[in-house]
């Protein structure tokens, strides 16, 4: 998928240059509106500030975007001795994807079904998934979501995500009311020029030039930014399902998770606008209400349940097919390179799960108390007892039978 991480690339790039014009357009107005002088080479400060803004934005963007994110999803690592089933899954489509470094996992503890993934480059990667998400999926559903989030490393979808999150995130948050419509930015950029033509070097005219023109820029920059979301969003997550159905061989794992989640009534407490396009599917709900079709991130779910469940074996090409199949058209979802290639499989039958959701539950609660390193008393009538790593008596008592077990030291 080489084309598809040179796409990447040059979107990547293309994304860090819009926002350095966003910040240039920033300073030139605030060069004009405090010196009026600008475009005379003077009072170039505020100009440089922006400049340096971005510089500082893009490199700690690039370098620390995994952390940042992460600490924004309140996410908590966990070791291949935790979570056996879930790390077998990871290395399982690893190993398939042909990926040559093992993502590392991460754990959110939130009972909603969701899952992302992040990393600079396929070597330093990470999959995340929610505690609901382990609980209430089979291994078939778990994999095909996994895959799906491996895909996106593989197809280095990650990076271009983050930077947009981080860059652009902040500035596509800001909300308008309603009723202004979009005449505003056009009347606010309008306005502007006719001063700048009339009255260009007039005290005034520079005052109002810079109004009408920050209110402008403010205006037009969140609605482009979802229009980047939108379209950098979608087209991964077509490409995504389509590798994941690849990798497992099993379209219909993808398609029963995804099912699960948009039957899911809970929200991902710690999501918010700016990481909510990182997710699987959208995070957001409406109280008490399963996930909408309708979203600026993220294809209708309906529309991807059924494109895989159309699938009659396992191929970019074949998931192209179903693809127009279910929407109706003839224009095609993934690039020409991708349905050319020769890579087909059967579809395997269903795997036999071992867990049920009550084991699922007790796998996933162990494996976060050991991430805290939380110590265990095992009492003689049976009894569990965990204990946090801040405990300090040295013994403790049974709740049910009474007997007083030694704290090891």
């Amino acid at each position: 998928m080489w084309e598809q991480v040179r796409y990447n690339r040059t979107r990547t790039a293309m994304l860090i240059a819009g926002m350095g014009v966003v910040l240039l357009l920033l300073g030139i107005g605030l060069s004009i509106y405090i010196g009026g002088m600008y475009l005379m080479g003077e009072n170039t400060l505020e100009l440089n500030f922006f400049v340096i803004c971005w510089i500082v934005a893009s490199v700690v963007a690039y370098f620390q975007g995994d952390n940042i994110i992460l600490a924004l999803s309140q996410a908590r690592k966990i070791g291949a001795h935790n979570l056996h089933r879930l790390y077998n899954i990871v290395e399982e489509l690893k190993i398939s994807s042909g990926l040559e470094t093992m993502p590392s996992i991460y754990v959110i503890e939130d009972p909603a079904l969701n899952a992302f993934a992040i990393g600079r480059d396929p070597n330093k990667a990470a999959v995340i998934v929610t505690t609901g998400l382990l609980t209430k999926l089979n291994r078939d559903e778990l994999q095909g979501v996994i895959g799906h989030e491996i895909a996106h490393i593989k197809n280095r979808d990650v990076l271009l995500m983050a930077l947009c999150v981080l860059l652009m995130g902040p500035l596509s948050s800001i909300k308008f009311p309603a009723k202004l419509s979009w005449w505003v930015p056009f009347v606010c950029f309008l306005i502007p020029s006719i001063l700048t033509i009339i009255t260009i070097l007039s005290d005034w005219g520079l005052w109002l030039i810079f109004i009408f023109y920050l209110c402008g820029l403010i205006y037009a920059t969140p609605v482009i930014t979802r229009l980047i979301y939108y379209d950098i969003s979608r087209r991964r997550e077509y490409l995504a399902d389509a590798c994941s159905a690849l990798y497992t061989r099993y379209p219909e794992g993808l398609a029963s998770a995804l099912e699960k989640i948009a039957a899911s009534t809970d929200q991902v407490l710690a999501a918010s606008l700016i990481t909510a396009p990182m997710y699987i599917v959208s995070p957001f709900r409406k109280k008490g209400m399963a996930a909408s079709d309708v979203s600026e991130t993220h294809p209708p779910i309906s529309e991807r349940i059924r494109i895989l469940r159309a699938m009659a074996h396992a191929s970019y090409a074949e998931y192209d097919r179903a693809y127009r199949e279910v929407r109706g058209t003839e224009k095609s979802v993934l690039p020409a390179y991708a349905t050319a290639l020769a890579g087909t499989a059967a579809i395997r039958p269903a795997l036999h799960d071992n867990l049920d959701h009550f084991q699922r539950a007790r796998e996933t609660s162990n494996a976060l108390w050991n991430a805290r390193n939380y110590g265990i008393i095992n009492c003689a009538c049976g009894t569990r007892m965990r204990l946090p790593p801040s405990f300090k008596l040295t013994e403790v008592k049974c709740p049910h039978c009474g007997r007083i077990n030694q704290v090891a030291t």
